[in-house]
C-alpha cells in the first residue's frame, strides 16, 4: 500500500489553469473518490498521479517519494480508463494474464490468480470468449479485473462505470469496495456521480473549477458543507436555500425570510458563529431529508408538486422565488395547492454567507 501526497499541485495547459494549487493526502489503503462537474479538473489530477501528465507546479509523492519525472510504468499504478481499452482480439482469460505475463510471472502463479479473479468478477464462464463479442458492461468488468490483477500499490479508476447500465452500476459499486478491501490498494476514484463517490469512498474530495473545495467523510460532506456548491453538489434532492437577513429579537437571533415570515430562533451555538461572522445577509440551509410538516408553526409554504417515487416522496413548496423540497414518507399526505408548514429540525440548519456562499457555522 502507498500514501499519496499532492504538494501545492497546480497544471496549467497554455493560459488555462486546470488545476489551481491543490494540497491533497491519500492515506494509506484508502478509497478517496475526487468528485465533482465535468471539467472541473479531476481527471487532470488523476492523471498527474498516473504520470500520463506533468505538474506545472508542485510535487506527486507516493510514501515520501517525488514522482515527478518518474515513468508511468514505474510508478507502481493501475489505471482503468472509461472506455475500458480492452484487447479485444484476446479472449477473456488472455487479457486477464496479459499484465502477469509481461511481469514474467510463472504459468502456474498466472492461471491460479486468473482463475481467482474470473470467479470474483464473475467472468469464469466467459474465460474462453474472445473479447470482442462480449457487452459493455461485462468488457468494463474485465478492465477492471486486468488492472486489478497485477495487485498494483496504487488503483486509479476515471468514470468507469459512466458507460455501463444502471442495475450494473449498483452491483459494480458494491464489487468494486470489496476488490479494495481484498486487495488492500491505496484508490483513487474520479466521478461526477454522488452517489457513487457516497456509497465507495472512505473519503471525498470535492472540486470545482479546478479548485479542491472540501475534503471529508460522505457523512461530513453531506452534514456540514464547508460552501453552497458542495452543499448543491451533494446531495439528492440537494440542500435547500432559502435567502434572508439575521434578525435581532426578544427570542434571539432569526433569519427574516422576507415574504416567508421569520425563522425559529437560531440555536446558541449557530448565533454564536453567525454573529461573530458579522454578516447580516445569510443563507437559510438545510436538507430535504430534514424536514417535517406541522399544523401549524415553521415555514407556511404553499405546495407546487407532489413526486411519489416508490419508498419516498418529494413535496415541492414555493412563493416567489423561496423554493424548499422535503423528502417524506411515500404515504405523505400534502397535495398540490395546499398551504403547509415547514419545520426544520434544529440541528439540521446550516448558515452561509449569502455574498461569498461560505458556511457561517463551523464543523466542530
Amino acid at each position: 500500500m502507498t500514501t499519496i501526497h499532492l504538494n501545492n499541485l497546480v497544471k496549467r495547459f497554455g493560459a488555462f489553469t486546470a488545476l489551481k494549487e491543490m494540497d491533497l493526502e491519500v492515506r494509506d489503503g484508502e478509497f478517496m473518490a475526487l468528485l465533482g462537474p465535468s471539467g472541473c479538473g479531476k481527471s487532470t489530477t488523476m492523471n498527474m498521479i498516473a504520470g500520463m501528465e506533468s505538474p506545472s507546479q508542485g510535487r506527486i509523492l507516493f510514501d515520501g517519494k517525488d514522482m515527478n519525472g518518474v515513468a508511468m510504468g514505474r510508478r507502481g499504478v493501475g489505471f482503468v480508463f472509461q472506455n475500458y481499452a480492452i484487447f479485444t482480439h484476446m479472449s477473456v482469460y488472455d487479457n486477464l494474464a496479459y499484465g502477469l505475463k509481461v511481469r514474467g510471472v510463472a504459468s502456474a502463479e498466472i492461471n491460479r490468480r486468473v482463475t481467482a479473479m474470473a470467479d470474483f468478477l464473475q467472468l469464469t464462464p466467459l474465460l474462453k470468449q474472445p473479447s470482442a463479442k462480449l457487452s459493455v458492461n461485462i468488457l468494463q468488468r474485465l478492465a477492471i479485473g486486468r488492472s486489478a490483477i497485477v495487485e498494483p500499490a496504487i488503483f486509479l479508476l476515471d468514470e468507469p462505470l459512466s458507460n455501463v447500465d444502471a442495475a450494473f452500476r449498483a452491483v459494480m459499486r458494491t464489487e468494486l469496495k470489496h476488490l479494495q478491501r481484498q486487495f488492500r490498494q491505496t484508490m483513487v476514484y474520479v466521478t461526477h456521480d454522488q452517489l457513487e463517490a457516497m456509497t465507495m469512498a472512505d473519503r471525498i474530495a470535492v472540486m470545482d473549477h479546478g479548485v479542491l473545495q472540501q475534503v471529508g467523510t460522505p457523512l461530513e460532506v453531506y452534514n456540514d458543507p464547508i460552501n453552497l456548491f458542495v452543499a448543491d453538489f451533494i446531495g439528492a434532492p440537494g440542500m435547500n436555500r432559502l435567502r434572508g437577513k439575521l434578525a435581532e429579537s426578544d427570542r434571539g437571533l432569526l433569519v427574516d425570510l422576507g415574504p416567508l415570515g421569520l425563522s425559529a430562533p437560531l440555536e446558541a451555538e449557530v448565533a454564536e458563529d453567525a454573529r461573530r461572522a458579522g454578516v447580516s445577509e445569510v443563507v437559510y440551509g438545510f436538507r430535504p431529508e430534514r424536514v417535517t410538516l406541522a399544523d401549524h408553526g415553521g415555514i407556511p409554504m404553499p405546495v407546487t408538486f407532489v413526486e411519489r417515487i416508490g419508498a419516498r416522496t418529494i413535496v415541492h413548496f414555493g412563493l416567489g422565488e423561496q423554493v424548499v423540497k422535503a423528502v417524506l414518507d411515500n404515504n405523505a399526505g400534502p397535495v398540490a395547492g395546499e398551504l403547509a408548514h415547514v419545520v426544520v429540525e434544529p440541528d439540521a440548519l446550516r448558515l452561509f454567507d449569502a455574498a461569498s456562499g461560505v458556511a457561517i457555522r463551523k464543523i466542530r
